[in-house]
This record gives C-alpha cells, sequence and structure tokens, in this order.
C-alpha cells in the first residue's frame, strides 16, 4: 500500500494577513497598536483583567467574519496526497474553517476559554476548555470550577504546553514548509532545528530569511501567492 508522505506545515500571522487579520510584528501590526506586556502577557492579565477580557472579546467578535484564503485553503488541499500536521502560532480558526483535520496550535484558540485555574494548570488537560465560538465573557463570569473564565490563550510568561508534541511532528516530517511567520517568537521560531538533516525545508516569505540552513528553499512570496508555487514545486517532484 502506497503511504504518504508527512508534510508538516508551520504557520504564523503572515497566513492569515490576507484575510485580514492583523500581524503582530509588521508596520500597522497589533503590536504597533498595544503593547504586547500589557495585552498578551500573564503579567498584563494579572494587572488588569478587564481589559484583556474586552481585548480578546473584540478580537474573537471580529474573527466571525473573517474567511479562509487561498494559502488557508491550498494547505487544506494538500491533505489529498500528503499525511499533512498543521502546526500554528495562529489563534484564529481559519486552518480548520478551510478543511485541515490535524491541527495544533501552540498559542491557544481564540474561540475558546478556560478557568484562570484549573486542570489545565497542573496537567494542560484541555477538559475544562469550553468552546465558545464568537461569543464573549465578562469580568465575574466564572468557570463550571467557580474560577474567572479567561482567554484560552498562552502569553507571554506562560509555558508552550504543545511544544513537545509539535517537536515530535517536525521530527518525523518528510517536508517542513514554513509559511507566514518570521521565525522571530520562540520556542516556536526554533522548530525547525529538529527537522531531519535530510529533508527539504520550504519557507514562504516575502521578506529576507534570516536564517542560514542549506537546506532551506526560500519561496519570497506573500502566502497566498507562496503557496500556489510551492504546490507547483511539489507536483514536479
Amino acid at each position: 500500500m502506497y503511504k504518504k508522505q508527512k508534510l508538516v506545515v508551520l504557520t504564523g500571522a503572515g497566513v492569515s494577513a490576507e484575510s485580514g487579520l492583523d500581524t503582530f510584528r509588521d508596520s500597522g501590526g497589533l503590536w504597533g497598536k498595544y503593547d504586547p506586556q500589557v495585552v498578551a502577557s500573564i503579567d498584563g492579565w494579572r494587572a488588569d483583567k478587564g481589559l484583556l477580557i474586552n481585548f480578546y472579546n473584540d478580537l474573537r467578535v471580529g474573527l466571525k467574519d473573517k474567511q479562509p484564503n487561498k494559502a488557508h485553503l491550498l494547505i487544506a488541499s494538500l491533505e489529498e496526497k500528503y499525511n499533512v500536521t498543521v502546526i500554528t502560532q495562529n489563534v484564529d480558526n481559519l486552518h480548520e474553517r478551510a478543511g485541515s483535520t490535524r491541527i495544533i496550535h501552540l498559542h491557544g484558540e481564540l474561540t475558546k476559554v478556560r478557568p484562570e485555574l484549573g486542570e489545565y494548570d497542573r496537567t494542560y488537560s484541555e477538559k475544562e476548555v469550553i468552546d465558545i465560538g464568537y461569543g464573549t465573557i465578562a469580568l465575574g463570569e466564572k468557570a463550571p470550577n467557580g474560577q474567572q473564565l479567561r482567554p484560552h490563550i498562552v502569553w507571554f510568561g506562560e509555558a508552550v504546553p504543545k511544544i513537545e508534541k509539535a517537536i515530535e511532528e517536525v521530527e518525523s516530517a518528510d517536508i517542513l514548509l514554513i509559511v507566514g511567520t518570521s521565525l522571530q517568537v520562540y520556542p516556536a521560531a526554533g522548530l525547525y532545528r529538529y527537522a531531519d538533516p535530510h529533508i527539504p525545508i520550504y519557507i514562504i516569505d516575502p521578506k529576507d530569511v534570516s536564517i542560514h540552513d542549506g537546506r532551506i528553499v526560500h519561496i519570497k512570496a506573500v502566502a497566498t501567492s507562496g503557496m500556489e508555487e510551492f504546490v507547483q514545486k511539489l507536483e514536479k517532484n
């Protein structure tokens, strides 16, 4: 029986930018408008929970009208010929809505909330995580365990519980694709180093790539057109 090659796709904010979602570090991005230490850190949460609840409520509500773009759809279509795992730094659900079926969200999921303190904090179990879709939560709104609800987001200053699973996926990849990420946020930025030294690594980025590795094929384009070129390269191989 033919065994599909394993294709691991690491995605970042650039994949969703063409769907109208703000990136973080680019000119005009979220971190140019908001201090990440205020709205994206555990210290920020402790300092002003109401501010962060409202900030993520707004992001969640705004996500409802965004649609997957061609990059999301092309990534999902790769499942026809490959065993695909998407490892994403994004907290949106556009990969899911595009049809990808195996997704690891390193930094959490915007459409979900969880107790401020609970099972997750001890074992990273997601059994207390609640999918609220595009709804909102309020300061004082409690989870079933009596704790304040908080966004199911991995903030600066918190562990990235799914990084070990992501490493395992990269280690067993036959092909690694990196698209829409500047490779500046650790530990995700170091994931490519776990790839087998003999596999190809493709990076789709309109800017120059700062990492130097002989395995890397740089497709200098935005996510949508870059994915079209990537698919064409796969078909030729």
